[in-house]
């Protein structure tokens, strides 16, 4: 990769993760602000970052749409997403669908519930496997050799009280969450917040991807959740259906 590419590159992802200064850019890329100074303004004029009132850098609006687009373009999103737009619609809680792509599981959407608090998840970050339950979906639903990969990439970071710390641990989970077709997330990354999810598969019968709902405890209970589990079962089975899977 080319010196500028690559500092093209360093300079999106910095201002993906918060707005960003010019001295802070320069500061990063080790580079003269004048340097750093062009490279934005050629990122501003193709629509890739832009400037704030405040000075600051951010992404800009024409890159966002870039990333839409390829989003849109994904199958499993377009199938998915009437679905779990119409669960969101009855239920009110808070729907993510996340998808394995090559040794990681990713958000590809979220569509957020009526509840007063946005939830820290964001489309397109990866997921920990070891917490979140559309992680524990696909890891009960792939093959062994599939799973052994992934898992590791795991850390086993604590977050709360009920995550999850150990393989063995984890295996367990795991072989319940294939028993019962369904995974949890008992607030395993953030306390406050317990959710159902189910596989999502495609026309050769694999797991492509999961579907959660989320909710707030203080909302909905884990109990409240899993007494809608077959509705939500629906759900997941009608997205596999129309991505070529026959039960």
């Amino acid at each position: 990769m080319s010196q500028s590419v690559a500092r093209a590159a360093h300079v999106l992802r910095l201002v993906a993760e918060r707005p960003q200064s010019l001295s802070e850019i320069a500061t990063a890329l080790d580079v003269h602000k004048s340097t750093a100074l062009r490279m934005l303004q050629t990122l501003v004029a193709e629509g890739f970052a832009r400037q704030g009132s405040d000075g600051l850098y951010v992404l800009g609006f024409g890159l966002i749409a870039l990333v839409g687009n390829s989003l849109d373009r994904m199958e499993v999103r377009s199938v998915a997403r009437p679905h779990l737009t119409a669960l969101v619609d009855q239920y009110g809680h808070t729907v993510h669908l996340a998808q394995l792509v090559d040794d990681e599981i990713r958000y590809v959407d979220k569509i957020d519930g009526r509840g007063p608090v946005s939830m820290g998840s964001r489309v397109g970050a990866t997921v920990d496997l070891h917490t979140a339950g559309v992680a524990k979906a696909i890891l009960a639903s792939v093959d062994d050799a599939t799973r052994r990969r992934l898992e590791r990439h795991i850390t086993f970071q604590r977050y709360t009280s009920t995550t999850i710390v150990t393989p063995e641990r984890l295996g367990e989970e795991l072989a319940v969450t294939r028993a019962r077709g369904w995974a949890e997330d008992d607030g395993e990354k953030e306390d406050y917040i317990n959710c159902v999810a189910l596989p999502i598969f495609d026309g050769r019968g694999q797991v492509c991807a999961s579907m959660s709902i989320t909710a707030l405890r203080a909302v909905a209970s884990l109990d409240d959740l899993r007494r809608l589990v077959p509705a939500f079962r629906q759900v997941s089975e009608s997205i596999s259906r129309e991505l070529g899977w026959r039960a």
